[in-house]
């Protein structure tokens, strides 16, 4: 019997003509100029160079926090006919999307046109791709919604203020059944490779189950995005960027050399 052939998913196909699908370019626009705005005050200092692979974990959340208070002083780029004038990017930490463009109503509720989910990836770390894990169900993702990694090195290599790389952008939607065909249909596995998703998984709906469940998680391997392929070309041009006129992966290969000495 021939095994079925599982059509490869393609990104969602959005209406030219409905407001959020100029919105989406735009702020996709804006977060290509992203290195040309983004100004940080935190300072690095008297870091020990094997520590550096660990910046992800001590300043991600920062990192993140000051690429939406950037997106918000950006204004004319992806708002520049003030068309949506009462509306802001708010970061919502432990739920997704974690970054909503909304407006709050005279009745106290939020109008939310799209959302974000945004990443910060290290660009020394000793992974050599972001290694973040992305579970969330299809559902929960409205056509318009972004997956967004934004790469970010210290201004001397070694120590200084955080600088950003033009980051990568996808479609919320289309990363999530990408990662569940890829789990279940491309992924090489004897173990089960089932998912589970929540039936009433729906998007904006804050804190309430959102998230994909595989039967065997294999390692914890779950939304390891950076495994699935999809972003191996992008991953590779961010190692061939030089920092201070030497490649990163240069760099993350002196300082994997050193750590353990």
């Amino acid at each position: 019997m021939r095994e079925e052939v599982v059509p490869v998913p393609e990104p969602p196909r959005l209406d030219p003509d409905d407001p959020r699908t100029m919105l989406r370019d735009r702020v996709q626009d804006a977060l290509l100029a992203l290195p040309g705005y983004f100004d940080s005050t935190t300072n690095i200092e008297g870091l020990a160079a094997t520590d550096l692979f660990s910046l992800n974990t001590v300043l991600g959340a920062t990192i993140e926090v000051q690429v939406v208070q950037t997106l918000n002083r950006m204004r004319d780029v992806w708002d520049p006919n003030d068309e949506w004038t009462l509306h802001r990017f708010d970061r919502q930490a432990q739920t997704f999307p974690d970054v909503l463009f909304r407006c709050r109503k005279s009745t106290g509720e939020y109008d939310t046109a799209l959302g974000v989910e945004l990443k910060g990836w290290y660009m020394l770390a000793k992974e050599r791709e972001p290694s973040f894990r992305y579970r969330v169900a299809p559902g929960a993702c409205a056509d318009w919604d972004l997956l967004v990694v934004v790469p970010w090195h210290l201004s001397n290599v070694l120590s200084g203020v955080p600088r950003v790389s033009a980051p990568a952008c996808w479609s919320a939607k289309h990363i999530a059944e990408h990662r569940n065909h890829w789990w279940s249909h491309i992924r090489e596995t004897e173990l089960d490779a089932s998912i589970e998703s929540p039936a009433e998984a729906a998007p904006y709906m804050g804190r309430d189950n959102t998230s994909d469940k595989p039967a065997k998680d294999g390692g914890g391997n779950f939304g390891r995005i950076a495994r699935t392929g999809i972003m191996d070309d992008w991953v590779r041009e961010i190692l061939d960027e030089p920092l201070a006129g030497i490649p990163v992966d240069s760099w993350i290969n002196f300082l994997k050399q050193h750590e353990s000495q």
